[in-house]
């Protein structure tokens, strides 16, 4: 279409010249010097506050069909960010345990405790980090997306089926957020917590989040006592127990912590409850020596 329009335009002046037409008020007889530029090509960027009917790892922009968060969907973009730096600089998208990847998710942690309105482990929450395809990559696109999504239970990783946004999904009555449990135990090893509510019979209850130091993922899980006594002072701040010697007679621990991959890519939070092995009917949020007796 141009090139015809430039032929067109040429053959024009060459008319304008043989027949000696002065050139009309306000023009200087070049057609052409007027006329933009074709626009730099706009790489595509996924939008915020838009939501996936199903979840990804990889954004193909021909799997890209958003809808509106008030549709059923599984997943929910919260924000999207843009690599900088070593991430940046890859002649691919950055992999698990890279220094990109690392920095990606702590954006994105970042930013979905902002929108959840807490820590998002404190509930039955998953974030997930989607970057570009390889082909977009390397066509330049350097961004990152946050997504967020309900899980089906603390022991059920996978995306649930849901209507409404996420946001504000840790504030006020929260019912998405960790509270009180049955664990079914088999040889030491919990194999189910079974959430139910704090007024009815129970052993275990959420008190915190713990974040452990940077260190690789087997020096984590081989210091098992490391964890339990970090996640001891937990329930002693959430049950307003002193937190010395005594506290293991008061109440033991249970702890969920990150898949390795998680690990790697920087997740360090480790989920708390605290457990006894008699029923309780209450929470034990500042219950004090009386709520947990050394026994």
């Amino acid at each position: 279409m141009r090139r015809w329009w430039t032929a067109a335009a040429a053959g024009a002046v060459a008319a304008l010249a043989l027949t000696g037409c002065a050139a009309p008020a306000g023009t200087d007889r070049d057609l052409t010097d007027d006329w933009p530029g074709p626009a730099a090509p706009q790489a595509f960027v996924p939008a915020a506050g838009v939501c996936h009917v199903g979840a990804q790892d990889v954004g193909y922009l021909s799997a890209y069909h958003p809808v509106d968060c008030a549709q059923s969907h599984r997943t929910e973009t919260v924000h999207v960010g843009t690599l900088t730096g070593a991430g940046a600089d890859r002649s691919t998208p950055p992999p698990a345990g890279s220094e990109g990847m690392r920095a990606a998710r702590g954006e994105c942690d970042r930013k979905v405790n902002e929108v959840v309105g807490g820590d998002w482990r404190a509930g039955r929450l998953a974030v997930g980090v989607v970057l570009p395809s390889p082909q977009a990559w390397s066509g330049g696109a350097r961004w990152f997306r946050c997504d967020l999504s309900e899980q089906t239970s603390l022991d059920e990783a996978g995306p649930k089926t849901r209507t409404g946004s996420l946001k504000g999904a840790l504030t006020g009555a929260a019912p998405l957020a960790h509270r009180c449990f049955n664990p079914k135990v088999r040889a030491d090893d919990i194999r189910e917590m079974t959430p139910v509510s704090c007024t009815s019979k129970h052993r275990a209850e959420f008190v915190g989040v713990w974040q452990a130091p940077e260190t690789s993922y087997d020096a984590f899980t081989r210091d098992n006592m490391k964890v339990h006594r970090a996640c001891l002072t937990l329930i002693a701040k959430y049950a307003k127990v002193p937190d010395n010697g005594d506290l293991r007679y008061r109440a033991g621990s249970i702890y969920y912590h990150p898949h390795e991959r998680e690990w790697r890519n920087g997740n360090r939070g480790v989920q708390c409850f605290l457990w006894v092995d008699r029923n309780l009917t209450r929470s034990m949020r500042g219950a004090g020596t009386k709520g947990l007796p050394v026994t």
